[in-house]
């Protein structure tokens, strides 16, 4: 592994531990452009980082008091679920296809980033504090959104937490900072569930793994730090400007 890609380990480590996601954002393209692993071993390989990586961070957050294991049960229940037939559907499709739809996943991911600056404002004073029992959520929701997050998590080898705080904050009624603890333990969930669906179909790297994660947990442990004490709204502006960059920058590299 190069210099390049062990920075970009840690990067995604530090992105993960202060906003609870884009870990994977990160991961995969770096293990494709970087480590030059074919795609579909990159996807796996970033799922089992980002597992380990968001296990880490999440008994950070745990003892911060900012994770809701309630909802993190509801929510897993059925993501883990879809992770792993997103897994089985991303074994068929061609390289092209999930490289296609990891790029409109990070536009996706950029949009919730810029707009996620408002969200922050309106939750921001609540943040501070330890929070009490999440309010009585919108269950329905909360169950077809975990099937959709975890579809696309092992689809395209993400944990899919730039879609599951936003949710969290929206119907679980989660104050922003454990709704960014809870997405934490959600997606160790679903990227554990996505890692073993691939495990025995493609190639993986098991050494690039462990050193891969041990640089991506470094990181992981000074963002959460960094969480709690700087506000996150100009470092989420500059992450939605490079998840556009970098979208465009694949799609031009598999379309054109």
């Amino acid at each position: 592994m190069d210099l390049m890609t062990g920075v970009a380990g840690i990067i995604m480590g530090l992105v993960l531990g202060v906003f609870g996601s884009g870990g994977s954002i990160i991961t995969t393209p770096a293990l494709i452009y970087l480590a030059h692993l074919p795609p579909k071993s990159a996807i796996a390989t970033s799922l089992g980082v980002i597992a380990i990586t968001a296990a880490i961070a999440t008994f950070q957050q745990w003892r911060r008091h900012n994770v809701n294991f309630k909802i993190t049960a509801i929510f897993s229940l059925f993501s883990v679920s879809g992770a792993y037939l997103g897994t089985r559907l991303g074994v068929q499709l061609t390289v092209v296809t999930q490289l296609v739809i990891f790029a409109c996943a990070m536009y996706a991911a950029a949009w919730k980033m810029l707009q996620s600056v408002r969200v922050h404002k309106s939750v921001g004073a609540a943040a501070v504090e330890p929070v009490p029992e999440a309010a009585a959520p919108d269950l329905m929701r909360v169950c077809l959104i975990a099937v959709a997050v975890g579809v696309l998590a092992g689809l395209v080898g993400v944990g899919g937490g730039f879609l599951i705080v936003p949710s969290l904050v929206l119907f679980c009624t989660l104050p922003i900072r454990q709704a960014i603890g809870t997405s934490l333990a959600i997606v160790t969930l679903n990227s554990s569930s996505g890692f073993l669906g691939y495990v025995g179909h493609v190639p993986i790297d098991y050494m690039l793994v462990g050193v891969f994660s041990l640089l991506a947990v470094a990181g992981s442990i000074f963002g959460t730090r960094l969480a709690h004490r700087l506000a996150p709204e100009h470092l989420k502006r500059v992450f939605g400007a490079f998840l556009i960059v970098a979208a465009s920058a694949i799609l031009a590299k598999n379309l054109l």
